[in-house]
């Protein structure tokens, strides 16, 4: 049963923290030297974001294990979820807003203090700004950390695929992009680090300048079109520096006692082990492989129905199906969260219309609400945490209140 209050978000905690040590994955390069082959062990890192004042009650600090990230643990701290956003960056940063991390005065500022901020994936296809809008995850990740915050990112079934080199949902736009990142790309020496936190505010200057441009209303034609593919493909294939920035990140995470994945976690997914796939995503996206034939595709997270990034078992509508199957659905969960020692787990993936909303006892939430316009356009909407417990944040419109449903 959800009741409906309106009401404006409470206060971050107010105390400034710093990053204290890091064992983060190195930034990657467009392209990489050749490395040591690979172990098919995960090597397990961690890192730390602790206070750097002596006060009297500051939080403790935030503790990341696995690499790519895998086990966070975040005492005392807010977690917000963003769904899919598929290269919507106007609908990307009123999500960041409504979810209190970013500013609304157009500098991208973090806002959130101490906050904890996971992104679902899917920021991929679909939309134009692609690359913008991991830009800007970056850079808001770079000053969380400076506060004590933190900011994770999942990949999607639309992040494998186009590494894989499917590029079958990708808009024409987005191809554009590419191409002028690219280059770019260039003009700082494939200086990476520099150049990617820079692009968000680049390419909307970029945008700008195409749309006064009077070869902006010429169509769209072959040339354009594949330049694009092909600075895509740089990009993308495995080892290429935007795969490197996506293997950054996991498939499956989990931060205190909840889970976080694109698609489901389901029993053997969890048998697998849950590091050990992240470990072989990266992998794969980074290019690394024991075989001369390339790097093999990390099919139980990344391929099928009922992989990590594919599984729609928990968030399809279950109204056609008859109670003994919801049962059995509810039975899959109830195992696997046992299994990972989890209380409830967060999915994207399944657009839902009725908006960000919890099944089986709250045990799964699902929060895609197909915000991108090239999705449903739909207003956006983040799940909050606190203290273990979830909420729907939305707002009818920018200029109204934040409204906040409470599931009970």
């Amino acid at each position: 049963m959800a009741s409906l209050c309106l009401n404006l978000l409470p206060s971050p905690h107010s105390r400034r923290l710093i990053e204290a040590s890091s064992a983060s994955t190195p930034s990657p390069s467009p392209s990489p030297s050749p490395s040591p082959t690979p172990s098919t062990t995960p090597k397990s890192s961690n890192s730390s974001i602790s206070s750097s004042s002596s006060s009297i009650g500051s939080l403790k600090p935030i503790v990341v294990n696995g690499n790519p990230p895998t086990f966070v643990s975040a005492p005392g701290r807010r977690i917000v979820a963003v769904g899919d956003l598929h290269g919507d960056l106007a609908q990307a940063r009123c999500a960041f807003q409504i979810a209190g991390v970013l500013s609304s005065d157009g500098q991208d500022t973090w806002t959130g203090k101490e906050t904890v901020l996971v992104q679902l994936g899917d920021i991929l296809d679909r939309g134009e700004n692609e690359i913008a809008i991991l830009s800007l995850l970056r850079s808001m990740d770079k000053q969380a950390k400076e506060e004590g915050g933190a900011v994770f990112q999942i990949n999607g079934n639309h992040e494998t695929m186009n590494v894989e080199g499917d590029f079958r949902y990708v808009e024409s736009g987005a191809f554009e992009e590419c191409a002028c990142f690219l280059d770019y790309l260039d003009t700082y020496g494939y200086e990476w680090e520099e150049a990617f936190l820079g692009w968000v505010a680049e390419s909307e200057k970029w945008r700008q300048d195409q749309k006064t441009s009077q070869n902006y209303w010429d169509s769209w034609n072959l040339v354009k079109r594949q330049k694009g593919v092909i600075a895509r493909s740089v990009l993308l294939r495995p080892g290429g520096p935007l795969a490197c920035e996506l293997a950054r990140h996991a498939v499956v995470l989990k931060v205190n006692d909840w889970v976080f994945c694109h698609g489901g976690l389901l029993p053997h997914h969890v048998a697998y082990g849950i590091e050990r796939m992240n470990f072989e995503v990266s992998n794969w996206m980074r290019g690394l492989s024991e075989s001369d034939l390339g790097p093999k595709i990390p099919f139980i997270a990344t391929r099928g129905y009922d992989s990590v990034v594919w599984s729609r078992l928990y968030s399809r509508d279950v109204s056609d199906l008859e109670d003994y199957r919801i049962s059995q659905i509810q039975s899959i969960l109830e195992e696997t969260l046992q299994a990972v020692d989890a209380k409830a787990m967060v999915v994207g993936h399944t657009p839902q219309t009725a908006g960000v909303n919890c099944k089986y006892d709250c045990s799964i939430w699902r929060i895609d609400v197909g915000m991108s316009s090239g999705v449903l356009n739909s207003r956006p909407e983040v799940l909050e945490i606190v203290d273990g417990k979830a909420r729907a944040i939305r707002r009818r419109d920018m200029l109204s209140e934040l409204q906040v449903v409470d599931y009970t």
